[in-house]
């Protein structure tokens, strides 16, 4: 055990870290310290890192846990480590550039852990090549009374219409009540094109399914309803990594799930069952390896 206040100087790869509060608590319902949070980010790194390398990274931050203020970051800290890689990329604030942290290793992702940032949130987008997005992202989100089991069963009418386009997908809970849909595309293609096409599917689910799903954004419209947000297929705007962890009550994760776990959790009427933790998410990991593998290899064409 360590003290509140105590630093630890650890090497990683070769590379020198100083961690410190390691035993503040960082999410009080279930006692989860900074130190199990860089645990997690320490072992669930070989199916995570492939997922952020090469690609710029906001930062969400809970220095004080989960109950305290927090606060976005895309400006890479000042006092990084120089071994910590960085990617300049055009922003529409006034400075016109954004310098983001890249975590192409393990000793950024430890880095980052003892910063608290608990949610890593990632351009859709490589930092090499900024205007060409390798995926397209649905974000499913329910508007209460409808919860995840709506998330998942629209999930599946979203799978069931790419499918007819002759598309694959793949889905990862967003660590709450929603589901987000990812298509693999990773051939050239430009945002104009994901944006455009990611709309066009949303009116379409809408079309079909008018009393359960919407493609507006507006709150007082989405009550029972899951909204279908297209809208995150931007240069400028950011998803939740997978196996991020998440800043709810327990330390969830957004976690990949297959097709089968999705109609199983329908079927049971069973939330929890898509619902996972940080142990669960790593016992997940050792049994079945990366179940998100495919959105970084698999190409398809959207014309």
């Amino acid at each position: 055990m360590t003290k509140k206040d105590e630093k630890v100087q650890v090497e990683i790869e070769g590379y020198p870290l100083e961690l410190s509060h390691l035993e503040k608590v960082l999410y009080p319902a279930t006692g989860f310290t900074k130190a199990q949070v860089i645990d997690y980010y320490t072992r669930i790194a070989p199916v995570m890192l492939p997922h952020l390398r090469g690609r710029p990274v906001t930062l969400k931050r809970y220095p004080d846990g989960i109950d305290g203020e927090f606060f976005f970051e895309k400006e890479c800290p000042a006092f990084h480590p120089d071994w910590v890689g960085k990617s300049t990329q055009p922003s529409r604030n006034v400075r016109q550039e954004v310098n983001y942290c890249v975590v192409d290793n393990l000793p950024t992702l430890v880095w980052l852990a003892n910063l608290a940032a608990l949610e890593l949130h990632t351009l859709l987008a490589l930092g090499a090549d900024p205007g060409r997005p390798t995926f397209v992202a649905f974000d499913l989100d329910p508007g209460p009374p409808a919860d995840v089991l709506d998330s998942a069963w629209a999930a599946m009418r979203l799978r069931e219409l790419l499918d007819e386009a002759g598309l694959r997908c793949m889905p990862k809970t967003s660590g709450g009540k929603g589901i987000h849909v990812y298509v693999p595309i990773n051939e050239p293609i430009d945002f104009e094109k994901t944006k455009q096409f990611a709309h066009s599917v949303a009116l379409q689910l809408e079309k079909r399914y008018p009393e359960r799903v919407t493609s507006i954004m507006r709150k007082d419209l989405r009550t029972g309803k899951v909204f279908v947000d297209w809208s995150q297929n931007d240069p400028h705007k950011t998803t939740v990594c997978v196996y991020s962890l998440r800043a709810r009550e327990r330390p969830y994760v957004s976690a990949p799930v297959t097709w089968d776990e999705l109609e199983k959790a329908r079927r049971h009427n069973d939330p929890g069952g898509l619902s996972f933790e940080a142990w669960e998410t790593l016992r997940r990991a050792e049994e079945h390896g990366d179940l998100f593998a495919r959105v970084l290899e698999l190409q398809q064409n959207l014309e």
